[in-house]
């Protein structure tokens, strides 16, 4: 049964309107795509607070930039986005004060700004600047007489209080996020003191902890690592988009094992039917369009994709058959994601948006 059609937000890259146009750019239909994005600017384009890589100037930068063509304008308001962003992040740490997610993640901070700028090529600036501001996030603070990890946020995953706060994991809201940022910065032979080590560090966490979606206090001081119960496999949280993220550390620290030990996650959770009785829809950020999209990154960089063939091949199959579930018309949790993961290409770059490429 096709789900009800519902209305999208216009600026928002990950619901609305722009996520649209994107689809439209990659089948390159951009007169279909011109309409999508008149009506995304059409109330204004934000360049305050709520700025980021899926919202306001810079989602609307990452599209324009797919199909050749951003004003000027809009790049100086994304700078300004940056650089404001950048010096709140210094202003909170020189206080001594645990960072809020948003301050640093892919969706609503400075990673997927990093993403952004990273899209530009190795000559912006305020990239080397964002990635030193990753690089310190490594290093460890002490909050009340406790040496905790530098990422390690006050609030709880959706904001609430949580006592003693949590270390996030996944790539949407997490560290994974910034250890795939400075990985694919390395390829692109873009690097800044201490990115290596930031790199190890982040990625030795997620040996440890990345097991679970998040750790909490109680987690972080007990003695054996909490083994979960199995959770649902996805781009946003969980095994595969971490696997992919330690997939590009290995490739950026030359460390095969690295490289292999991910690829083989990849591979043993696709092949898990209890695992994937866990997926419940085919949306881009926690479905089948997330897994196929990660899965064909992770076969293009491995050295053996053949492996990946025969699990590539099922979760078409999975996605074609449930996409017509999906109620929102948008990228990362509707039809317009699916369908780019269906059509196969990525000739605009799309999935550089998600940090896989």
């Amino acid at each position: 049964m096709t789900a009800p059609i519902t209305v999208p937000r216009t600026q928002d890259l990950s619901e609305g309107t722009l996520g649209v146009a994107l689809l439209h750019i990659e089948r390159g239909d951009l007169a279909v795509a011109r309409s999508s994005l008149t009506r995304a600017v059409a109330g204004g384009v934000s360049a305050g607070g709520n700025a980021s890589l899926f919202h306001g100037a810079p989602a609307l930068e990452f599209v324009l930039s797919r199909a050749g063509h951003v004003r000027h304008d809009v790049r100086d308001a994304v700078d300004r986005v940056v650089a404001a962003r950048l010096a709140a992040a210094r202003r909170r740490q020189a206080a001594g004060a645990l960072p809020h997610l948003a301050e640093f993640d892919l969706i609503r901070g400075l990673t997927g700004l990093g993403a952004l700028l990273l899209t530009r090529g190795p000559a912006s600036p305020l990239l080397k600047d964002v990635l030193a501001y990753l690089v310190s996030l490594a290093r460890p603070v002490r909050i009340g007489g406790q040496e905790l990890p530098g990422w390690w946020s006050q609030a709880g995953p959706a904001d609430e209080e949580m006592d003693g706060g949590h270390g996030n994991n996944g790539v949407a809201h997490g560290i994974t996020g910034p250890l795939a940022m400075l990985s694919l910065a390395v390829q692109h032979d873009v690097q800044v003191p201490g990115q290596h080590d930031a790199i190890e560090v982040f990625a030795r966490w997620l040996d440890a902890y990345g097991c679970c979606y998040w750790i909490t206090h109680h987690q972080l001081s007990a003695e054996a690592t909490h083994v979960p119960e199995p959770a649902r496999p996805s781009w946003c949280y969980g095994r595969i988009g971490i696997a992919r993220a330690q997939q590009l550390a290995g490739i950026a620290l030359n460390d095969p094992a690295r490289r292999l030990a991910a690829e083989d996650t990849v591979a043993s959770t696709l092949a898990d039917p209890a695992l994937l009785a866990l997926v419940t829809d085919a949306s881009l950020c926690h479905g089948w369009t997330g897994l196929l999209t990660v899965a064909r990154a992770v076969a293009a960089d491995s050295p053996t994709p053949d492996r990946f063939v025969t699990p590539i091949g099922d979760l078409t199959e999975r996605l074609a058959a449930d996409l017509d579930r999906l109620s929102k018309p948008g990228f990362m949790e509707g039809r317009a994601g699916a369908r780019l993961a269906l059509d196969g290409t990525d000739a605009t770059g799309w999935t550089r948006a998600l940090l896989i490429t």
